[in-house]
């Protein structure tokens, strides 16, 4: 089995700043409840070297949340300053910010279907050997391939 089991995820549009309501930290109780009690380790920050000491110590197929990483202008690449006007990440923090994600794990598993065509830092920057699509990615793409493919008649899209 694995090592441990590094969550990494988003929630809302925070602008690359530290939201409290955008938090992934109530998630980390309920998934420890649909994981039938097994304790689901949160860390306050999804990089940096405190995350990577976290990550590094865990054992024994740990569950681990990072914090949401749209808290990080580096995620998208842009967000917004504290005084809401519009900011560029810096390319050197952008690279650094995707160092800092690759160094959490051997193995990445993308399931966010609704965000694999973006250009963000946990789709495009995280430089790992073996990559593989989830569950729910899997299952989208198989529907999708049906549709395209052998569609159920009659058939009716509507395209925007």
């Amino acid at each position: 089995g694995a090592k441990a089991i590094i969550l990494m995820s988003h929630l809302g549009r925070p602008d690359g700043q530290k939201i409290e309501k955008y938090s992934l930290k109530p998630v980390a109780s309920k998934l420890s409840e649909l994981l039938d009690g097994k304790d689901v380790k949160f860390l306050d920050d999804c990089v940096g070297s405190e995350v990577e000491s976290a990550v590094s110590s865990a054992s024994n197929g740990q569950v681990i949340l990072l914090e949401n990483l749209r808290f990080h202008v580096e995620e998208e690449g842009k967000g917004k300053n504290a005084e809401g006007e519009k900011v560029k990440a810096e390319a050197k923090d952008v690279d650094a910010f995707r160092a800092s994600l690759t160094k959490l794990g051997d193995v990445y598993v993308n399931d966010a279907f609704g965000t694999a065509h973006r250009a963000h830092s946990s789709m495009v920057g995280v430089k790992l050997d073996q990559r593989a699509a989830g569950f729910l990615m899997k299952k989208e793409l198989d529907f999708f391939a049906k549709v395209l493919e052998s569609p159920e008649r009659p058939f009716l899209a509507i395209l925007g």
